[in-house]
């Protein structure tokens, strides 16, 4: 085992437990299709659900829900009368994602929807607290751009894979298109002076962006 896997194996020995349900989830998303690895995860996922309780949002917005893993693990922080909707555009997860969803403890709190969250979501005519991105890399800055909008002053964006492997600092990635989309995402938010943000060096990266 390497220096790595004993941090990360210590870490996840040393937080909050994932819960046999979540375990389940993942497992089977790792066997039963072809992105395993695009599902949050234990420690993630334990930080979603975190960060949700810190922020108290009433309404939630996810771009990008794969199997469900993190729509789970932020309904699961959602106050009594939160609500998440998430939206999912690949149509083929959705015999996996929905019963996935609908079965888990937090179903009354996660509105699944098919389709493209630029197109549809605007149209819920909500505001919201909280916005996690996890859809297209090649769009991250057209979903930025779409989220804000709808975004309180005062709200949080939480965006998945703003590292990519590292690859958003490296050259032999120039040409590749969803390096590329995540890179002109972090260079627009670290100069937007409506908002403040962080990146955290979690897993791929997760950028953290109030609205100012």
């Amino acid at each position: 085992m390497t220096e790595t896997e004993q941090i990360d194996k210590y870490i996840l020995d040393h937080i909050a437990p994932e819960g046999d349900y979540l375990y389940r989830l993942y497992r089977a998303t790792n066997i039963h299709t072809v992105h395993g690895r695009m599902a949050s995860g234990h420690l993630q996922g334990r930080l979603l659900k975190m960060l949700v309780q810190m922020v108290q949002p009433r309404n939630v917005l996810e771009v990008g829900t794969f199997s469900g893993y993190s729509a789970i693990c932020i309904a699961e922080g959602l106050p009594d009368d939160g609500k998440l909707y998430t939206f999912e555009i690949n149509d083929e997860m959705e015999d996996f994602t929905r019963p996935w969803i609908e079965s888990s403890a937090v179903a009354d709190k996660i509105d699944f929807r098919i389709g493209d969250a630029n197109i549809e979501a605007p149209k819920l005519g909500i505001t919201f607290d909280m916005v996690f991105v996890d859809g297209d890399k090649r769009t991250y800055l057209e979903t930025y751009d779409t989220v804000l909008k709808m975004l309180r002053p005062g709200g949080y964006i939480l965006a998945d894979n703003t590292l990519w492997d590292g690859h958003v600092a490296d050259a032999a990635y120039d040409h590749d298109h969803q390096t590329q989309g995540i890179r002109k995402f972090n260079d627009v938010v670290a100069h937007d002076d409506r908002v403040e943000n962080v990146i955290l060096p979690l897993r791929d990266g997760l950028t953290i962006v109030r609205k100012k």
